[in-house]
């Protein structure tokens, strides 16, 4: 959670007006636990969105966001849990984890890749996109940030100005999007 692409991913969520949480799965970090291969890391995911949900029950809009390993968690939530409208998945290990159990993708959403990714392979990504785009009633966006890497160094402005040009073009069009309130006085 301390990770730079997940801090941005949590801010630019914030300034919209979710209520917004990132955490660590088992084992990382100082949480308790350890690597369980994804079973016990899904767990983890749909155990903080409930606790979210318990905390916001009023919030009528969910998405997932997740960055490698995070981002294949994401996308078997989003498969689990019919509530999310949309995803962000930022260099998703389709070279190193099925995502086939993506039939049929239930929401549409974004995925970005670094062009010059040292672990997980552009073409894999592109295959899985390919995969998505040939479902009907979503929309899968893809974004190549040239020159990335897999943590997108000296590129993080280009991946966030992908990730919050989408957000901005996904929430104008949701009337459920979060309200964003602000006041000046004078």
């Amino acid at each position: 959670m301390n990770n730079k692409i997940v801090q941005l991913l949590y801010q630019t969520f914030v300034r919209r007006g979710f209520a917004t949480l990132r955490f660590n799965f088992r084992g990382v970090g100082k949480s308790q636990g350890t690597f369980d291969n994804g079973i016990g890391e899904l767990s983890d995911a749909a155990s903080a969105l409930d606790w979210v949900q318990q905390i916001h029950p009023e919030a009528e809009t969910t998405w997932v966001a997740g960055v490698s390993f995070g981002a294949w968690i994401g996308m078997q939530l989003l498969m689990r849990r019919p509530e999310i409208r949309g995803f962000i998945s930022i260099a998703p290990p389709a070279n190193m984890y099925d995502f086939s159990f993506l039939a049929p993708c239930p929401s549409s959403g974004i995925i970005v890749q670094g062009e010059n990714d040292e672990v997980v392979t552009p073409g894999a990504v592109l295959k899985l996109v390919e995969k998505l785009r040939t479902q009907k009633h979503i929309t899968v966006t893809y974004d190549v940030i040239p020159g990335a890497n897999h943590f997108f160094a000296n590129e993080l402005d280009l991946l966030m100005k992908s990730v919050d040009d989408y957000l901005d073009m996904r929430l104008a069009t949701d009337p459920k999007r979060p309200a964003i309130t602000s006041k000046s006085g004078r």
